[in-house]
């Protein structure tokens, strides 16, 4: 099916390409007719017969045009195709330049001699398609001969570099790409890499230097601005080229209006004077050609420049987490050092661009201030007051529009942490049925984000009246100051050359003050980068590691004073002298909050050193308490970059209990482990990082207590044959809580308050008694009053539940059964997160339909084209008029001035209306998608959590709705507003000089292939970047979580030059998009261009007195604008194309299949249910997915009411899975699950879970007050919650938040609020047996 798509789009481009050769033949035999025909006419019915040879020459040319129609059927080799290609080109460029040397002379040309010419251009497309063709068709060859990668990523890493002059100029190097994505959907695979002199390495390095020497220079007290002083040194010499190309462009747009005085005056000349026409025509050219190709590169260059500070910056920002210190780490959380890279860098990367605009800006306003005292004299200076109170007026409402955005901004920081925080809480969210809740919450926190929006949005419409309306009363007022002091006659001459002065000095007072906003906002970026870069950095001095040499020691601490804050006066860790010999086995114990975690800190180097000193004799291998997994496969995790080695990576999963685990896995050792572990399940999790550890072969292992989350089981397999077996010539330092492994070490330490008190074997220090004999006692006593406790509760329940009776066969839940993060998506071979689907391919208008559809926009969107039609229209009268009006002799300058300014005004409040209308489109679509988005999120079952990254669905929350927010309404609008002002355009110029028309058709129909040429390729690059943006993001966020392991393994350099290739990747889609968006514009200018040339050189031949002065100044003013109006209709409709794909994406998300519902009305349960809470289960079998293997299968068994069930197993043996059944976060897939006689699937989900209380595997709590964790719902009194502390011993009133406390406070919570839950359910079911 593939090859056969292929097959048929290449048949479809090949059958339009023969419809064009066929139209352009038709067309050449037409003419050859009429050449063949006026000959022979000649010949016959002439007297002087074969006198005269005009008859042969007319024949000629007819065999001439046949022979040209007989060429374009010719269907060859390539190099007939460019022989005839060639003699199209010459043979076009030769007869326009006959006309034009023929018009010079004779001031006219023949009819016969017209009619052809448009031919001949066609001839020229042709024969460009032709040479466009066979580039394509040999890049296509070359890549098929090209037989390794290596070669290939070679020459597309040079492919810029080794272009030539002209290729450069006019972008063609990227003409490759953009054919390719012509011909099929581009893959990242197709996207080149970018060029050496664009790499992020090489960036970084340059900073880095500039960076280090002004560091060095600068005192500490002083280092403010560094970021901004290395940036300027280091790209200072190439933007200097950026700011010559500013320049030209600046100087090339301020000339136009000059030109076209010059062309009105000349219309004025009684005598006609060609020449003195075509020099003005040949300066026209010369400055559109400046303007294009200068803007064109300064656009390109200055984003160029800036992507290189942009990687550079997101480079050093990496680099500077790997080496933060711990008090830096408290400085700067992950989610801040993210934004440093997602936000500031990139506000960086946008200063090249932003700073060349100003200062550019402010010489074009100046320059064309000039002009319009050249042209009209003192008059104009009137005219300056009501410009400078606009653009006055323009500061405080871009203040209020600013504040606005900040306010927005800050409302949206605060729901995207909320939505952050309710995503990665999912699980316990929808296990108590919070979702009313907190979906509630969310919205509530998006009315406030929504007011500043709407404030934001309304205010729009006030800034296009004053940008239109700014126009018309500076030149109305520079009218009245020519008719008042004289110092200009008001002819047509003034007055159109006003109004494009006017127009030019219109983008610098729009776009100043938000340059000015934006090159501030880049101060703040720049400010926080430096402060970050300049943060304090872990020393090299913390320890001092040693090669192992003929040591016999492993680690040497003497006189240690280690503390996490250097500023308190009591250390952390105190007066700590160690020695550890090669091979040792040491466990550290002791209380919660001794500094058992810290010591290991302290051979790692991560806590600051107040004195001593620290010897570490090899490397170091380290597990840290919190599980620290990458997204990637489980190989990729236990290899950690290190080579494979079959039989240790064997010999390290056996150690660490891994085989069974991942042999029950679809792919094995490939399964994909999800964003931060999530598919996995603690214990794996765990294990995983410990076969890391084993792999990778260290000299030292520190194990900061691995077993604790792990079962006992599972625990004393891990101790026996990974610590003792596997590392039996290992030296090990094992942090644990498990006493009963203590007797097998060669050497205990017991912490206490910071230090060492007791050191020795098991039994010296039983015999010595004291702390660590307390510590053993109270791990006795806490089994013993356990084993108690439950021989109370079988006495008091009658016994057990029933359980082993009634099992079926085959019903235990065995370790090849994974539990409730099992990590199988449910077809087989298929992973448990996936790529991002993407459309591919044009979606057409399918995503807009979608947009105004769902927002129930139609009638605000046509009332907005309405209104922008009536604009349109009113401007084009109000130049009208003053054309027609200075040609009546009658007509007062007070009534021309007067009529002129009335419709102009009157068209502004029509731009307001179009405004008005766009911005009430956008804000009924942002509810409508933020409400779709939000109840599908809250209504989407777990699994759909456990397979899709959290970063994933905050794109859509975050980028995706605010481009629905912002972009999408006024991006429509935008491009209705070009189109009808480029239809308007070309209608004008055609009511002048009707010729114009066969250019202007031509150049419109090659600007909508030229565009949708370029939408092939742009479209998949705007999605593939999509795609690529999130791993920098996400990766950085893994490496700030998991630093202290990086470090540990010494993987710094491993992990640096991964985030370069990621840093590089997004930098060439970046590039790329860029250079191809050039490309696009350069060719639209040039051919919009062409139609400007013909209509100022059919007015130059247009005879003396046939077309009034201002009817030549109405055309030429509405041309020279028509480059820009193209562009800008051009530019938003591929803005509006890339915009529509947060469209596709957000509702991808809107259509997520929904978990079953939170109550059904026709089968509630009673108020009083369950009265007992006896639970069966009768032949249950789970499964993840359709075609996924069975979890549960098969189990039957009753839990008695009132009794206490203990669910136990190994590591994956299906325990979560159970409970998750209870839940219903999983549907069976048969059998039920019976709670005092009801079936929990056949009622509401919230019916089920309300009365359900659960006390989750892994801890949460959510930001806000103890109150609001308590009882997040708002449910019970105080005096009902104060009760319930006191029976779990919490005391809140007295509650402090230190370091300890805090992590008592974490499960204290969670315990209350599932306890409140508990008591009023034991109430209801005494009530009920009450009665």
């Amino acid at each position: 099916m593939l090859v056969g798509s292929v097959k048929t789009h290449r048949r479809s481009v090949v059958n339009r390409r023969d419809w064009i050769s066929l139209t352009v033949s038709i067309c050449c035999a037409l003419i050859s007719i009429l050449y063949l025909g006026v000959g022979l006419w000649n010949l016959t019915a002439k007297n002087d017969g074969f006198n005269n040879l005009i008859w042969l020459v007319e024949l000629v040319r007819g065999l001439i045009w046949i022979s040209l129609a007989v060429s374009l059927l010719v269907q060859k080799s390539q190099w007939i195709k460019i022989l005839i290609s060639s003699w199209w080109v010459s043979f076009t460029l030769l007869i326009s330049a006959l006309h034009i040397e023929v018009l010079s002379r004779t001031h006219s040309i023949e009819i016969f001699d017209i009619f052809p010419w448009p031919v001949n251009i066609l001839l020229l497309f042709c024969a460009f398609r032709n040479f466009i063709h066979l580039a394509r068709k040999r890049a296509e060859d070359e890549s098929l001969s090209e037989p390794l990668l290596e070669e290939k990523e070679e020459k597309n890493q040079t492919a810029l570099c080794q272009a030539s002059f002209l290729s450069k100029l006019s972008f063609s190097w990227i003409n490759p790409l953009l054919s390719l994505g012509y011909l099929r959907p581009l893959a990242l695979e197709d996207i080149p890499s970018i060029s050496t002199e664009d790499e992020s390495n090489l960036a970084y390095q340059k900073f880095a230097n500039a960076w280090e020497s002004l560091v060095r220079e600068q005192s500490s007290s002083d280092r403010r601005n560094l970021v901004l002083r290395a940036i300027t040194k280091v790209y200072f010499k190439e933007n200097i080229l950026i700011a010559v190309c500013a320049v030209l462009r600046t100087i090339s747009v301020v000339a136009l209006p000059l030109l076209l005085y010059a062309f009105v005056n000349y219309s004025n000349q009684e005598e006609e004077n060609l020449q003195e026409g075509l020099v003005l025509l040949g300066y026209l050219i010369l400055s559109k050609v400046v303007e294009s190709l200068s803007q064109r590169h300064w656009y390109f260059a200055s984003r160029r420049s800036g992507m290189r500070m942009r990687s550079a910056l997101m480079v050093a920002v990496y680099q500077k987490q790997l080496k933060l210190s711990s008090l830096g780490r408290r400085r700067h959380s992950a989610g801040e050092i993210v934004n440093y890279i997602a936000v500031d860098a990139y506000r960086m990367g946008e200063f090249p661009w932003w700073f060349h605009s100003t200062w550019s800006l402010v010489l074009q306003l100046f320059m064309s201030i000039a002009v319009l005292l050249s042209v009209v004299g003192f008059g104009a200076i009137p005219g300056l007051v009501p410009l400078l109170i606009c653009g006055l007026l323009n500061m405080p409402f871009a203040k209020i529009i600013q504040k606005c955005q900040s306010e927005f901004m800050i409302a949206q920081d605060e729901r995207l942490r909320t939505t952050s925080e309710i995503l990665n809480s999912m699980k316990i969210i929808k296990l108590q049925s919070w979702e009313e809740k907190f979906k509630s919450f969310i919205e509530s926190q998006r009315g406030n984000e929504f007011k500043w929006l709407a404030k934001q949005q309304l205010l729009r419409p006030y800034g296009t009246v004053l940008y239109w309306i700014s126009p018309t009363i500076v030149s109305s007022v520079v009218f009245l100051g020519c008719a008042l002091f004289g110092s200009a006659p008001l002819n047509a001459g003034t007055i159109f050359t006003v109004l494009a002065t006017l127009r030019s000095m219109a983008e610098p007072v729009r776009m100043l003050p938000e340059a000015l906003s934006i090159l501030i906002q880049v101060k703040v970026s720049s400010d926080r980068i430096n402060n970050f870069l300049l943060d304090d950095e872990l020393k090299n001095d913390e320890e001092m590691k040693i090669s192992l040499q003929n040591s016999d020691r492993s680690v040497k601490v003497q006189a240690g004073n280690f503390s996490w804050d250097p500023e308190i006066t009591s250390p952390t860790l105190r007066n700590v002298d160690l020695e550890i010999k090669r091979g040792q086995k040491i466990a550290v114990c002791g209380p919660v909050g001794a500094g058992k975690s810290s010591i290991l800190y302290a051979m790692l180097g991560e806590i600051p050193k107040l004195s001593g000193t620290v010897h570490v004799f090899g490397s170091i291998a380290y597990v840290s308490q919190t599980s620290w997994i990458q997204s990637g496969t489980i190989r990729d995790n236990i290899l950690y970059g290190k080579p494979m080695d079959a039989d240790k990576y064997e010999k390290a999963i056996k150690a660490c209990a891994l085989d069974k685990d991942i042999n029950s896995f679809d792919h094995g050792d490939l399964t994909e482990i999800g964003q931060r572990g999530l598919n996995m399940s603690g214990g794996q999790k765990q294990r995983i990082q410990l076969a890391r550890a084993v792999y990778n072969d260290a000299d030292i292992y520190l194990l900061d207590d691995p077993f604790s989350a792990v079962d006992a089981h599972t625990a004393a397999v891990l101790f026996n044959d990974c610590v003792m077996t596997a590392l039996k010539k290992k030296t090990v330092i094992l942090v644990t809580h498990q006493v009963e492994f203590l007797s097998e070490v060669d050497k205990i330490l017991v912490m206490e308050g910071g230090k060492i008190t007791q050191s020795g074997s098991y039994e010296e220090l039983l015999m010595a008694g004291t702390a660590f004999e307390q510590l053993v006692n109270a791990h006795r006593d806490a089994i013993t009053v356990l084993g108690s406790l439950n021989s109370e509760s079988r006495g008091e329940s009658q016994g057990l539940a029933v359980v082993g009776p009634e099992i079926s066969n085959g019903s235990y839940p065995t370790k090849q059964n994974s539990e409730g993060e099992i990590s199988v998506k449910g077809l087989p071979g298929g992973q448990l997160t996936q790529d991002e689907e993407k459309e591919i391919g044009d979606v057409g208008w399918k995503p807009f339909l979608d947009y105004v559809s769902v927002s129930k926009g139609s009638l605000h969107f046509s009332l907005s084209l309405l209104a922008q039609s009536a604009f349109v229209i009113l401007q084009a009268a109000s130049t009208y008029w003053m054309a027609f009006g200075i040609q009546i002799p009658s007509m007062t300058s007070s009534m021309l001035i007067g009529v002129y300014t009335g419709i102009a005004i009157l068209s502004a409040v029509f731009s307001y209306f179009r405004s008005y209308f766009a911005a009430h489109l956008g804000l009924k679509a942002s509810k409508a998608f933020f409400s779709g988005l939000t109840n599908a999120i809250f209504k989407a079952p777990m699994l759909f959590f456990d397979s899709t990254p959290v970063g994933r669905i905050l794109t859509r929350a975050s980028s995706d709705m605010s481009i629905l927010d912002f972009d999408i309404p006024f991006a429509a609008i935008f491009v209705a507003a070009g189109v009808t002002e480029v239809i308007a355009t070309i209608g004008i110029m055609a009511f002048i000089t009707w010729q114009v028309l066969i250019v202007a058709i031509l150049a419109m129909v090659a600007v909508n292939y030229i565009q949708e040429y370029y939408m092939s390729s742009a479209r998949e690059l705007i999605r593939i970047n999509g795609t690529t943006k999130a791993p920098v993001m996400n990766y950085a966020a893994e490496t700030s979580l998991g630093v202290v392991t990086i470090r540990a393994f010494n993987m710094v350099d491993r992990f640096f030059k991964n985030y370069l290739k990621l840093v590089d990747i997004d930098a060439a889609l970046f590039f790329l998009s860029n250079a191809a968006m050039e490309w696009l514009v350069l060719r639209i200018e040039t051919l919009q261009n062409l139609t400007l040339f013909t209509a100022a050189f059919f007015l130059l031949l247009l005879p003396k007195n046939q077309v009034t002065p201002g009817l030549v100044g109405l055309s030429l003013s509405y041309a020279l604008s028509l480059t820009g109006t193209q562009i800008f209709a051009s530019r938003w409709y591929c803005n509006l194309s890339n915009y529509l794909i947060s469209v596709e994406r957000i509702k991808q998300f809107m259509h997520i299949p929904a978990e079953p519902p939170a109550t059904i009305e026709d089968n509630r349960p009673p108020s009083f249910w369950p009265p007992k809470g006896r639970i069966e289960l009768q032949e249950l079998k789970i499964r993840y997915r359709p075609n996924a293997p069975l979890v549960l299968k098969g189990i039957s068994c009753t839990f008695q009411e009132g009794t206490r069930i203990g669910v136990v197993g190994r590591t994956g043996s299906g325990k979560t899975t159970l409970i998750s059944a209870l839940f219903r976060l999983v549907e069976p897939s048969s059998g039920k699950i019976l709670i005092d006689g009801l079936d929990i699937c056949s009622m509401g989900l919230k019916d089920l879970r309300m009365k359900l209380s659960i006390i989750p595997q892994e801890p949460t709590l959510f930001r806000g007050s103890i109150r609001s964790n308590l009882d997040p719902l708002n449910l019970y009194s105080d005096d009902e919650i104060w009760k319930v502390s006191q029976l779990t011993t919490l005391n809140i009133k007295r509650f402090q938040i230190s370091t300890l406390s805090f992590f008592f406070l974490f499960f204290y919570l969670l315990f209350l609020c599932r306890l409140c839950k508990s008591v009023n359910l034991r109430q209801q079911s005494v009530a009920c047996q009450t009665s």
